[in-house]
């Protein structure tokens, strides 16, 4: 790993986060990862489920750090990572899976709805959604390790928050998403896993607020 940016969280979560997306992803082929960072998850995951092509993408100016990692340990089943925003347009219907990281209280709400709105295009009908991350529940905390990262966060970029599960089941109702589990992983995350209703059609309403 020397001089390649490395993520120690991604070091400490990558074995339990692989433990459920083996059931989840059992029957997937292709999977979109939304904010691959240095692209540790994407290379551990893709290592141990090689039955998935795993897309890795990133913003606009964050795309080297995947790409160095990508270079140092090629893997076939791995692609390059594409520059995707989540408030951008997504290309449409190319993915039986899609997993994101620790992004949801990075991003503002409004990229929130804009993922939720990416994905009512990118995932396939009968799709998998799974989302890790930290999450309150009924407005609450779930431990003061969250409330304490919830206050830096928020005094970093007013915008970054921790989400309430409660809004985010909002938003994936109204995309057509079904929940499907909600894992207790270490440090006080969740795994958040939906599936695409399987009929054709995209939902007419819009995303709530």
């Amino acid at each position: 790993m020397t001089g390649l940016p490395c993520s120690a969280a991604c070091e400490r979560n990558k074995q339990p986060i692989l433990d459920r997306l083996v059931l989840h992803f059992a029957d997937c082929t292709r999977v979109l990862e939304i904010g691959s960072g240095t692209g540790q998850h994407a290379l551990h995951f893709a290592a141990a489920l090689p039955h998935l092509v795993w897309q890795t993408s990133e913003v606009p100016g964050h795309l080297d750090d995947v790409c160095a990692w990508l270079a140092r340990y090629p893997l076939g089943n791995v692609r390059a990572p594409l520059e995707l925003n989540a408030s951008s347009p997504w290309p449409a219907g190319e993915w039986d899976a899609v997993f994101t990281a620790n992004t949801l209280h990075i991003m503002s709400w409004e990229s929130v709805r804009g993922l939720f709105e990416g994905l009512r295009r990118a995932l396939l009908p009968g799709g998998v959604l799974a989302i890790y991350g930290p999450f309150n529940y009924a407005g609450k905390f779930t431990s003061e390790s969250n409330a304490a990262f919830d206050g830096w966060l928020r005094a970093r970029d007013p915008r970054s928050a921790i989400r309430d599960v409660e809004a985010v089941h909002g938003l994936a109702a109204t995309a057509g998403l079904v929940p499907l589990a909600d894992h207790a992983l270490p440090a006080n995350n969740r795994l958040l896993v939906w599936r695409r209703d399987a009929r054709d059609g995209l939902p007419a309403s819009p995303l709530p607020g």
